[in-house]
């Protein structure tokens, strides 16, 4: 039962930490007058969702293929400039990087090492 709590304690501090991360990021969508200025931004979604849909239905089957995919959609996020980071302090930065870190340790052994 503790084990289960510990594991429950680590999976709320992972999304806290990513929830802390995420506020500083903003996604935004545009209007494109010419078809070939949306490449980008319509690439970066069908390489995410590939990728996505490459590790969750056949991981065995494409290896490290749905990895590249997703590498390629983030990439192509930022090349189309649909991504805007938002300036941000150091105390939040540590408060989100501690709390993710800390979440996931707690997450995959159970225990956190000082």
């Amino acid at each position: 039962m503790a084990r289960l709590f510990i594991k429950l304690v680590g999976l709320i501090l992972l999304f806290l930490g990513l929830y802390f991360f995420g506020q500083n990021i903003i996604f935004v969508s545009g209007y494109y007058s010419f078809f070939y200025r949306s490449l980008p931004a319509t690439g970066s979604v069908l390489a995410i969702m590939a990728g996505i849909f490459a590790l969750i239905f056949f991981p065995r089957e494409t290896g490290n293929f749905g990895w590249i995919l997703l590498g390629i959609g983030i990439v192509l996020v930022f090349l189309s400039g649909g991504v805007i980071l938002k300036p941000t302090s150091l105390w939040s930065f540590c408060v989100a990087f501690t709390t993710l870190a800390v979440g996931y340790k707690l997450l995959n052994q159970g225990r956190i090492n000082f």
